[in-house]
């Protein structure tokens, strides 16, 4: 696999004219990059010309006077690639991924930091959302950890909740991990994940198509997702409500050819109801890892690395190198029942909407033993709580 090239002032100045020209499409710049060759070809170009490649509006974009910052993007550039781990990868480069130059629009720059070869690795996105709940987490890290250890590079958004433990899930094991962000490569969002983003930067790499500086903004997240989909052999959904970001994922995967997996979950969660759908719409259900390795025709999976053990996943999150979960009840949900004490909400919610026995919940919540007893009695009593054969607790739906 080849290293990034070098930039030359002049030639790094061209992509960024045209990489931040208002109105110029990624697609209409392939086109014009097709047809006159790199950037300062381009912009050599007259009017008509442009025009008659790409379009009127491309053209006025292309020829407008440049960012009156352009020059300080050009040097806050040349001072993030001199930093170790850096790189700046363009679309005429030959280490360019591959795998995006099969997409209509493919980003004419790359930020990345990190192991830049993963980028060239085969990759799965484990994708889901932002408020999982706590099966879905475990699932999420679960299947990131199997595949990551058969080799398999796990993508995903570096968003809370399942991109967050799927990245996690595969720091520690061989195929590694690629975060592909809606800000600059300078900031992490959300903030929460600082420590995730250096632990990713030191083991994986973290890639995005956005100039330094860049904030996060609502209309670059469909744009990050379609990165997503590209960089991978397929994508799996862990748990999606059904107006999901996940689920623009899945479609854009399905778009491009790649392989979708869905993850089926109770019928009354209604994070699950966007799974479900892709499930009916031809997704392949998978309960496994194994049977997505299956499906992309690789052989036995190498033994993941063994996970934390009970004690160190109990710790308090001010002692865990981890972030601490989460747990959010919906609020249909919420607004359907009479009110629970805080204690009760917390149990309750990390119940989520499959089994648990006592140690799988003390384990989400760090309760004490009597404490949680009580607790899983009172919600018993009051109808919220189902207890099953095997020691087992299960929500009871209100639907």
């Amino acid at each position: 696999m080849p290293a990034p090239l070098p930039l030359a002032a002049d030639e790094l100045d061209a992509w960024l004219r045209l990489a931040h020209a208002r109105g110029l499409k990624p697609a209409a710049l392939r086109a014009l990059l097709g047809a006159f060759g790199l950037p300062q070809q381009v912009l050599a170009q007259p009017f008509s010309a442009l025009a008659a490649v790409a379009g009127t509006v491309a053209a006025q974009a292309v020829l407008a006077p440049p960012e009156a910052d352009l020059a300080q993007h050009l040097a806050n550039i040349e001072t993030w690639r001199a930093q170790p781990g850096n790189a700046l990868v363009t679309l005429a480069d030959p280490a360019y991924p591959p795998r995006l130059l099969t997409m209509p629009d493919p980003p004419p720059l790359l930020y990345v930091k990190g192991r830049f070869e993963l980028l060239h690795a085969r990759g799965v996105a484990i994708v889901g959302s932002r408020s999982a709940t706590p099966q879905a987490l475990e699932d999420a890290r679960r299947f990131a950890r199997v595949l990551a250890a058969a080799g398999i590079t796990v993508v995903s958004g570096l968003a809370l909740g399942v991109d967050g433990a799927a990245h996690e899930g595969a720091l520690a094991e061989p195929g590694g991990t690629v975060a592909v962000t809606g800000t600059g490569a300078d900031l992490v969002y959300p903030a929460a994940h600082h420590g995730l983003a250096r632990q990713i930067t030191a083991q994986g790499a973290i890639v995005t198509e956005w100039p330094l500086g860049t904030p996060a903004r609502s209309a670059n997240f469909p744009q990050r997702n379609r990165v997503i989909a590209a960089l991978v052999e397929g994508v799996i959904v862990v748990e999606a409500a059904m107006r999901s970001g996940s689920l623009i994922t899945a479609r854009l995967a399905n778009e491009m050819g790649r392989d979708v997996f869905a993850l089926p979950g109770s019928i009354h969660a209604p994070l699950s109801r966007g799974c479900h759908r892709l499930i009916k719409e031809g997704a392949q259900l998978v309960e496994t890892p194994e049977e997505v390795l299956e499906a992309l025709g690789l052989a036995q999976p190498v033994q993941p690395k063994a996970p934390a053990s009970l004690a160190t996943r109990g710790r308090s999150a001010k002692d865990s190198q981890t972030l601490p979960l989460t747990f959010t009840v919906p609020e249909a949900e919420a607004a359907n029942r009479p009110a629970l004490e805080p204690q009760a909400e917390a149990l309750l919610a990390a119940l989520g909407h499959a089994p648990a026995t006592l140690e799988i919940l003390a384990q989400r919540t760090d309760m004490a033993e009597a404490v949680l007893q009580a607790t899983l009695l009172r919600l018993e009593l009051a109808g919220h709580v189902s207890a099953l054969p095997g020691g087992r607790f299960m929500r009871v739906s209100h639907c």
